[in-house]
């Protein structure tokens, strides 16, 4: 039993399943927007269904991240210590995997509805690409990016079977949240991605530039999140979130500077747990208030 849990432990490390708090929340978001709507019902059945999808989604993602990118994991010091270069999990399991939880999405999604069986292998193509994007282009920021951005329209779908424009501005708030700190986690491998042919916005601009444009693209963040209140006329629970969250993205930039690193994994990692948490727990909040069942 010690050594199954283990095992278990090493895979939930493998895939950063503390992470999840990044997207998961949007998720919930997306489902509490659906349901809002009188048409929809709340279904605790649904529910677990999204939050199963999620799950298997961004093991598969993590999972083939981890694979792809184990070449390069070995090389830098920062991240010798995974799974793989480690001995801890073999490509091969890796691999199986990932195949597993890829299938297991799809499956699940096709529990859901007949549109997200349809868009389930196009965003499992978003999400593993990903992990290709950083050997040929400096967009592999926004690439990320785009691949979490499914978490709350594709939550939104899943209840309602149809696109909306609310969670599409959700989803546009993910893409640059998510590429803006993307940004502020590659600044310590700006030197090893330029030594080794890898493409990413510090190791092209170098480390002040590249604070600068994640600054803009969180400002653009600020922005999406004023006009989501006002599109969908968020009470004051909403505006709380919203300023709790454009005061985190504020904090991250002011904690990390071009000649001080230290706190790029509590900007990264901390910062933005808190800031999709807090941010969700409000907006979920203010729509039970408004929208009583």
């Amino acid at each position: 039993m010690e050594n199954i849990i283990k095992r278990i432990a090493t895979y939930l490390s493998l895939v950063k399943f503390s992470h999840t708090v990044f997207a998961m929340p949007f998720a919930l978001i997306g489902f509490a927007l659906a349901v809002s709507d009188r048409n929809h019902v709340f279904s605790v059945k649904l529910l677990v269904l999204i939050i199963l999808c999620m799950i298997f989604a961004r093991s598969a993602a993590m999972g083939f991240n981890r694979l792809v990118d184990r070449k390069y994991d070995s090389l830098n010091p920062r991240t010798l210590g995974r799974e793989i270069p480690a001995g801890k999990v073999s490509p091969s399991s890796a691999t199986v995997f990932v195949v597993a939880n890829s299938l297991l999405f799809i499956i699940t999604a096709g529990f859901i509805n007949r549109l997200t069986l349809i868009l389930a292998p196009l965003a499992l193509t978003i999400i593993l690409g990903y992990s290709l994007t950083k050997r040929i282009t400096w967009l592999c920021h926004f690439i990320l990016g785009l691949g979490l951005s499914l978490a709350p329209i594709g939550a939104y779908i899943s209840v309602t079977g149809q696109f909306s424009l609310v969670p599409l501005i959700y989803s546009l708030i993910v893409i640059t949240w998510v590429s803006g700190f993307d940004i502020i986690y590659a600044l310590p491998d700006e030197e090893f991605d330029r030594e080794n042919r890898l493409f990413s916005i510090p190791a092209a601009a170098g480390k002040k530039k590249a604070l600068v444009i994640s600054s803009l693209i969180h400002f653009a963040t600020f922005i999406l999140v004023i006009f989501a209140g006002l599109k969908s006329m968020g009470g004051i629970f909403y505006w709380i979130g919203a300023a709790t969250f454009t005061a985190l993205l504020a904090y991250q930039h002011m904690i990390v500077r071009p000649d001080d690193l230290s706190r790029v994994t509590h900007a990264f990692q901390t910062t933005n747990g808190y800031a999709s948490i807090l941010f969700a727990t409000f907006t979920i909040l203010d729509l039970i208030i408004r929208h009583p069942a």
